[in-house]
């Protein structure tokens, strides 16, 4: 007897970027695995791979009650259509919709990923307050199926939320990210030549993108040419989410000559491997940023905030730099700190590579996953 397996993920490349490493060694492991999710164009790929897909209209941008009810609707009946021994939620709408409505068609097992807790939990003003409300309700609910693991990217998520839903310690456990395949994001020499200062993210406000112009700006006002370093802006906006940045924003930028925008790669080893330093000054809810994990695998130095899941993802002043939320001068004289210390960069990239074989390997990640299936199977006497 084959064991169902379903994901429940906002959207498809979100899927195949950090979740796909687990669901092929369900397969390998017997599992009959399915994903319910909003499609792109990756539907051939997912089909390949020997997953079952079940089409969803999730919109992330539409926090109105039909859009919300329709989402609903349909994981409720892919629950009964399927019926499946486990279900994992992956991302916000998907733990909320998905958590109600596996209470509703009594799945005997339920995991819930929550990989940060987005813009609702950090945006500002009435209107957030109330969503912030409603969204709590909703997590106490969502989360109150009484077989239950509720994976967290790093404390403070956690302790918010055991808190707003009540979860008891049994039902919660963290781990760090979604991991890195070590044998693709490899521990290489730093370039020769000018420093590349990289910051690879979805085009948000909330991920620092500004600020990390603003340092680049003030690094030239103070004297630093560019034949002393150069700033690169690796992504692409995300319109599905209130902060994403204009292209007109970005297209200025590149004009003005401080920063090159690379727009959305695939190859995100070998651009990181092209950069000696990596930025992420975000103050979005971030789980664990994957690239802070890939940039470590690399042997490349961070400079990231002192922020939940970003502060997470380094050793400070061992595998890279804190720098205050919002402060691009700060962030500039990290920036440059590093530029002038190429040694320091070394140190700080072995020690990273060091860190991410020691926590972030895709086997170890996927090994945890495979143990809290089985654990929850268990409790229901399925295997």
């Amino acid at each position: 007897m084959k064991y169902k397996l379903l994901f429940v993920v906002n959207v498809d490349w979100f899927f195949l970027s950090h979740r796909l490493p687990i669901a092929l060694e369900a397969l390998r492991q017997g599992y009959e695995v399915h994903i319910a999710t909003a499609l792109t164009d990756k539907l051939t790929v997912l089909q390949d791979h020997g997953f079952v897909v079940h089409p969803l209209s999730l919109d992330r941008s539409d926090m109105g009650l039909w859009a919300n009810w329709i989402s609903f609707r349909q994981i409720y009946c892919v629950f009964k259509d399927v019926k499946p021994d486990i279900v994992h939620l992956v991302t916000i709408k998907p733990v909320l919709l998905g958590g109600l409505a596996a209470r509703l068609s009594r799945v005997p097992a339920v995991v819930s990923a929550i990989s940060g807790l987005g813009f609702v939990f950090v945006s500002k003003g009435v209107k957030a307050k109330i969503r912030r409300w409603l969204v709590s309700i909703l997590y106490r609910l969502a989360l109150g199926h009484y077989n239950l693991k509720v994976i967290f990217q790093n404390p403070d998520d956690l302790s918010c939320l055991v808190r707003l839903a009540c979860l008891a310690e049994k039902k919660v456990t963290i781990i760090r990210g979604s991991g890195a395949d070590l044998t693709q994001y490899r521990l290489t020499p730093f370039p020769t030549g000018i420093p590349v200062v990289l910051i690879a993210a979805r085009l948000l406000v909330d991920k620092g993108i500004r600020e990390f112009v603003q340092s680049a700006q003030i690094l030239r006002q103070r004297g630093l040419s560019a034949q002393d370093a150069r700033f690169v802006i690796v992504g692409k906006p995300d319109p599905a989410n209130p902060a994403s940045l204009r292209p007109d924003e970005l297209a200025q930028w590149s004009e003005e000559g401080v920063v090159e925008v690379w727009g959305h790669r695939t190859d995100m080893p070998q651009v990181l491997e092209a950069a000696h330093i990596i930025v992420l000054p975000s103050y979005y809810g971030e789980g664990l940023p994957k690239v802070l994990i890939e940039a470590a695998a690399c042997g490349r130095v961070v400079i990231t905030t002192d922020h939940p899941g970003c502060r997470d993802a380094i050793e400070p002043n061992k595998t890279g730099l804190l720098v205050p939320i919002k402060n691009s001068s700060a962030l500039a004289d990290a920036i440059y700190y590093l530029i002038k210390n190429p040694d320091v960069r070394k140190i700080m990239g072995a020690s990273g590579r060091a860190l991410a074989e020691k926590e972030f390997a895709i086997e170890k990640v996927v090994a945890e996953h495979m143990k809290i299936y089985q654990n929850l199977l268990d409790i229901v006497g399925l295997k």
